[in-house]
């Protein structure tokens, strides 16, 4: 049950993370106009590349170290100062590397100085220490506030086409503070080093380069596809493929809050030697994934034609077409988090991994040149796609012999059907009735409601596990 309340945090994390934005979108994009949202995409994925060398992949590498280690407390506050001082160090670094940018940058400056706002917040971002505890519940509360705050501030604050700047300030801050609001408690529960300890931080810098590689890989085919989008077509453009992904990657948290969840329970079994478990872990996980992922990836497609109009307004009809291609990654990002968030990072084969979403990236790299060129955001998305699908596959491949492949898909054909079933009459229902909010909750309405009754007439091995789950609540309760 623990994994269960802690993946229902994620989720709520996760989602809290992409809704704010998601539920701000609908008033900024109609208050900055798409040239404004570009110019916030455009230039946002380019501080992301700062970002990224700021955090040299201690995400995964300080969750996954924390599990290793939390049933010994000295050697968890000393392994969190010295992955910190890492940390701190490489802000620091990738700061100075900005500023060296900036002076050869031609594009607006007042917006890339208003995002180093975010590079400065990656220093005292300590999520990896709270997930590393499997300590979710915390982490949701402590941003619950910053996010609703920071909306609040959207709508006080932003009211014309000139407020670019200041509405990126203002998302920027709420970062830097959600970060902020994690600190007293860690320091205060986790933080005491006994006096003559030796800290040695730089025993975790090569492997957290090595965790940064498959980091590299993997923000080069996300943020890559937006910068080329403003460079290669315009601005605005960037700003489509951003408003598509934010609605994408909101289903998608549903799927992939189980990676953060089980990569310390796994990491933990592994440190312990019990592979049996990891592997039980492992196909019970994959199937569950498989269960929200398919009815995600039919849902979010059967409504994306008068979704993204409906919600960001006439001026944004480029994302339905956008986000109807997109909706494949949400089943092939939900298998591949399993594969490999799940299962290659914590039993430490790494270079697995990072081969997997560097071969994602040079897919995603060579096929944006053409597939932009002839189509534009549409070919960015079956860009992003067939980059997702490599990963993927590849992933399958290096684990079909420790794991049991047939297994993993055993429930994955009535999945499938249910999800086919269940889009045809949304996608009918959305082509055919008037763009509305009501007929868009009849059509998701309809969708849950198909793909129920087919779960409970196909009877796939989620159907089990909720049973067995609900018997052992039942029987814990008695006891």
């Amino acid at each position: 049950m623990r994994v269960v309340k802690n993946y229902l945090y994620n989720v709520g994390y996760q989602v809290l993370a992409i809704i704010v934005p998601l539920i701000t979108s609908y008033y900024v994009s109609r208050v900055l106009s798409p040239e404004g949202v570009g110019a916030n995409a455009f230039t946002n994925s380019i501080i992301q590349y700062f970002m990224l060398l700021a955090n040299i992949g201690i995400g995964y590498y300080g969750n996954r170290e924390i599990a290793y280690v939390r049933d010994n407390k000295q050697k968890m506050a000393a392994t969190f100062w010295e992955i910190q001082i890492v940390k701190t160090v490489m802000t620091v670094v990738a700061y100075l590397s900005f500023v060296v940018f900036m002076a050869f940058y031609s594009g607006n400056k007042t917006y890339m100085w208003a995002q180093s706002i975010n590079l400065l917040a990656v220093a005292f971002d300590i999520s990896w220490l709270y997930q590393g505890l499997e300590d979710f519940k915390r982490t949701v509360l402590r941003n619950t506030f910053v996010k609703i705050t920071s909306m609040i501030a959207i709508f006080i604050f932003i009211k014309s086409p000139k407020d670019v700047a200041l509405y990126i300030i203002v998302l920027a801050l709420s970062t830097l503070l959600g970060n902020l609001t994690l600190w007293p408690h860690a320091v205060n529960n986790y933080g005491h080093v006994d006096r003559g300890t030796k800290l040695n931080p730089w025993r975790h810098f090569v492997p957290t380069v090595t965790m940064f590689v498959p980091q590299i890989a993997t923000q080069l085919y996300v943020q890559l596809n937006r910068t080329m989008l403003g460079l290669m077509v315009d601005q605005k453009a960037s700003g489509f493929y951003q408003y598509s992904d934010n609605l994408v990657k909101l289903i998608l948290a549903f799927v992939t809050a189980t990676g953060t969840v089980m990569l310390p329970h796994v990491a933990n079994a592994f440190a312990q030697h019990d592979m049996e478990k990891v592997h039980k872990m492992l196909y019970k996980s994959f199937d569950f994934v498989s269960a929200l992922a398919y009815p995600m990836m039919f849902g979010i497609a059967g409504v994306s034609m008068t979704l993204a109009p409906l919600y960001y307004s006439s001026k944004y009809a480029p994302v339905g077409p956008a986000m109807l291609i997109e909706s494949i990654v949400i089943l092939m990002i939900g298998w591949s988090n399993v594969t490999g968030t799940q299962y290659l990072l914590p039993v430490n084969r790494v270079k697995d991994f990072t081969t997997s979403v560097t071969v994602g990236a040079v897919v995603n790299i060579i096929m944006n040149f053409p597939l932009i060129h002839l189509w534009g955001l549409n070919g960015a998305m079956w860009s992003t796609v067939l980059s997702e699908i490599s990963v993927t596959a590849y992933q399958l491949f290096v684990v079909r012999k420790s794991l049991d492949i047939r297994k993993m898909f055993a429930g994955s054909w009535k999945y499938l059907l249910s999800g086919i079933v269940m889009f045809v009459p949304v996608f009918w229902l959305n082509m055919h009735m008037k763009a509305s909010w009501l007929w868009m909750l009849v059509e998701v309405v309809v969708g849950i409601a198909v793909y129920s009754v087919m779960i409970i007439l196909l009877k796939p091995p989620v159907v089990y596990q909720a049973r067995e789950m609900y018997a052992n609540k039942v029987k814990n309760n008695k006891e």
